[in-house]
């Protein structure tokens, strides 16, 4: 297992954030393109029904992008997201993880957040590693993972 790359931050509600607040418990970093989008929004919703499923397993839920705080914060508002939502606007954290990829739209080619998650372990480790993300089944992919291995 690799360990899992630190970083400090400030959430959506402006707190300071880092790996090393959750040593001790497990956390799943899952990073997304761009809030509000059709995709990302389906996957936080779906992170959100399950997230007291999460915290009964010990697992806490950090989401993140490049958007600004007034962006994740309107995001949480608008469809009642309770978890973290961390800053990344430099791409510093993403960078780090390995998920900033080329990507294409209508021709154009840049480089952006690629949906990919993160399990860390308790030790800060990287426990699993989800490369290509279904925003749909994915929150249930993750829970299922983490029930098999808290039962």
């Amino acid at each position: 297992m690799n360990k899992a790359p630190s970083f400090n931050t400030l959430d959506n509600l402006g707190n300071q954030q880092s790996l090393t607040k959750y040593l001790g418990q497990y956390v799943l970093l899952y990073f997304y393109p761009k809030d509000s989008t059709p995709g990302c929004t389906i996957e936080a919703l779906g992170f959100q029904e399950r997230y007291s499923d999460f915290l009964d397993n010990q697992c806490e839920i950090l989401g993140i992008s490049k958007d600004t705080k007034e962006s994740h914060q309107k995001f949480c508002d608008t469809h009642k997201l309770t978890f973290p939502l961390l800053l990344d606007p430099e791409g510093n954290i993403a960078e780090a993880y390995g998920v900033l990829k080329e990507k294409s739209m209508f021709g154009k080619k840049y480089i952006g957040i690629n949906r990919e998650s993160f399990l860390i372990n308790p030790e800060g480790n990287i426990e699993m590693h989800w490369p290509k993300v279904n925003p749909l089944s994915h929150p249930q992919e993750v829970l299922d993972y983490l029930n098999k291995k808290t039962s």
